[in-house]
C-alpha cells in the first residue's frame, strides 16, 4: 500500500489562500487507534481559528504548533485498520467521529485528508440511516449541544471558568436559542425540543423556513427587533454566537435561570448576572465516542437533522473556508474525499 495520501495543509498561517492540497505522510494506526478511510469531513470554527494562528485567543492561551499542519477534526468513513488493542471495530465497519479535541487543537486532529488515525474511545459506528457527509457534519457541533444541553460526559477541566459546567432540566422550561441557524445553532433547537422545552429560535429571517419545520415555537429575526425587548421570563438562554454580547440576554431571564454563552470568550456581565440572579456557564466541547454512539440512533432515524449549507471537495478546501468567512450559514460546510463516494 501507498505511503502517501493526498490531505490539505498548512505552511504557514493566514487567510484562505494559506490551505494546500498536496501529497503527505499516510498514518499508521498506533496501540488504540483505528486508522479511517475518511469519506468526508465536517468544517468548523476551530479550522479557521488554527488556520489563522489562533490569533483570536489570548496570547497566553495561543498552543505552540509546528508546521506544516493538517487542520480539521470531523469525519466520516470506513476502517481501513486497526491499532493493537482494538477489539471494538472491525475493517470495513462505517464511523464517524471528533477526532482528538481539544488535545489536537495544535494540529493534532489532522482530518483533512484521505486518512486519520483515531483513537478507538473517541470513534463511533457512523448512524446508519445517513450518508457520509451527514455523519461528518455532526461530531463538533451536534456533541457541543449534547455537552451544553444533555450531558457533558467528562470531567476534563474547564478552561473557561473555575467550575464544570451542568446542564439544566428542559422539560417543560422556556428555552431560547440565539445564532439558531448556524452548526451548532440548528442542532441545540432540536435538542431542546426533543428535551420537551418551548423554544424561541433567533436568527436571520432567511432560516425561519428551516427552524419552523424543526418545531420551534417562536421565531425571532434579529434584524427585525432587538430579541432583548420583546423577550422575558425566561428559563435558559442559550447563546451560540456567545461573547461580549451575551450579557444582553440576562434581562430576558427570570431569578434562578440560566445564560449559556456557547463562545464564552469576552464575556464580561457576571456582576449584573448575580444581580438578576442568573448562572452563566460555559464548557469546552471534548470528543467522546461513547456519546456519538448515543447520538447515532437520533440521526438515523431522523429525530436530530444536520442541515448542510454547502459541500466542497477536499481539494477545494480553500473555497469552504471562503464559504465560512462569508457568514450567515444555513448548517454546516463539507468536505468530501475524492476516492470514496457519499
Amino acid at each position: 500500500m501507498s505511503a502517501v495520501m493526498k490531505a490539505v495543509r498548512l505552511h504557514k498561517f493566514g487567510g484562505p489562500d494559506v490551505l494546500v492540497y498536496e501529497d503527505a505522510p499516510k498514518p499508521k494506526a498506533k496501540a488504540g487507534e483505528v486508522l479511517v478511510r475518511v469519506r468526508a469531513i465536517g468544517v468548523n470554527p476551530p479550522d479557521w481559528y488554527l488556520r489563522d494562528g489562533y490569533r483570536m485567543l489570548p496570547t497566553s492561551w495561543q498552543p505552540a504548533m509546528t508546521l506544516p499542519i493538517i487542520p480539521g477534526t470531523d469525519i466520516s468513513g470506513v476502517v481501513e485498520a486497526l491499532g493493537d488493542g482494538v477489539t471494538s471495530f472491525a475493517g470495513g465497519d462505517e464511523v464517524y467521529a471528533m477526532v482528538r479535541f481539544p488535545s489536537g487543537l495544535a494540529g493534532g486532529s489532522k482530518a483533512y485528508a484521505q486518512y486519520v488515525t483515531v483513537p478507538v474511545a473517541e470513534l463511533a459506528l457512523k448512524p446508519a440511516g445517513i450518508d457520509h457527509a451527514r455523519a461528518a457534519a455532526a461530531p463538533m457541533s451536534l456533541l457541543t449541544a449534547w455537552q451544553f444541553l444533555i450531558a457533558q460526559g467528562h470531567d476534563v477541566p474547564n478552561p473557561l471558568q473555575a467550575r464544570q459546567h451542568i446542564p439544566v432540566q428542559l422539560k417543560g422550561k422556556r428555552v431560547l436559542v440565539n445564532g439558531a441557524g448556524g452548526g451548532v445553532g440548528h442542532l441545540l433547537v432540536q435538542l431542546a425540543k426533543w428535551q420537551g422545552a418551548h423554544v424561541t429560535a433567533v436568527s436571520s429571517g432567511k432560516h425561519q423556513a428551516m427552524l419552523r419545520n424543526f418545531g420551534v415555537d417562536r421565531f425571532i429575526d434579529y434584524e427585525a427587533v432587538d430579541v432583548e425587548t420583546v423577550v422575558t421570563d425566561l428559563d435558559l438562554v442559550v447563546d451560540a454566537v456567545g461573547g461580549a454580547k451575551s450579557a444582553r440576554f440576562l434581562k430576558t431571564l427570570k431569578r434562578g435561570g440560566a445564560l449559556f454563552p456557547i463562545f464564552g470568550l469576552g464575556f464580561d456581565g457576571y456582576d449584573e448576572a448575580t444581580r438578576f440572579g442568573v448562572t452563566v456557564s460555559t464548557t469546552q466541547v471534548n470528543s467522546h465516542g461513547g456519546q456519538l454512539a448515543e447520538i447515532a440512533q437520533l440521526l438515523s432515524d431522523g429525530t436530530i437533522r444536520v442541515e448542510i449549507d454547502s459541500i466542497f471537495p477536499l481539494a477545494e478546501a480553500r473555497k469552504a473556508h471562503e464559504r465560512a468567512a462569508a457568514g450567515h450559514l444555513q448548517g454546516k460546510i463539507v468536505l468530501t474525499v475524492a476516492d470514496g463516494a457519499v
